[in-house]
């Protein structure tokens, strides 16, 4: 063989070669069009979160303003309740102690009119 000339098989593995680069160059860009559109899908999907997010931060911030607002009055009917309850414990005590006296009173009075009855 001569400088100039090549021969069949070194013509046929360089075209396997260039084919194999071919296709690993093709193959790269096909992994790279698939990781930018999978990139290009997560960004989207953090951009769709960071909104949910804001909302949900304006939205707490509301309801911490009307718990703010509502947390005097809540205190404010708690004491109410409170005294409530403490005035019906009184009340309770006090219609004991008349229902005592009362049954005392009835009772003796019972027995004063059976002793009437019993002696004569």
């Amino acid at each position: 063989m001569t400088p100039g000339e090549f021969s069949p098989s070194v013509h046929q593995q360089l075209g396997e070669l260039i084919a194999g680069m071919r296709n690993l160059t093709e193959s790269v860009r096909r992994s790279e069009d698939k990781s930018d559109l999978s990139r290009a899908q997560m960004h989207g999907r953090m951009d769709a979160m960071i909104d949910r997010i804001g909302k949900v931060e304006a939205t707490v911030t509301g309801v911490q303003e009307d718990i703010t607002e509502m947390k005097p009055v809540v205190d404010e009917v708690t004491a109410w309740r409170n005294k409530g309850i403490g005035g019906l414990f009184i009340i309770g005590i006090g219609a004991s102690a008349i229902t005592f006296i009362i049954t005392l009173i009835l009772t003796q009075s019972y027995n004063q009119i059976l002793g009437w009855f019993s002696k004569g």
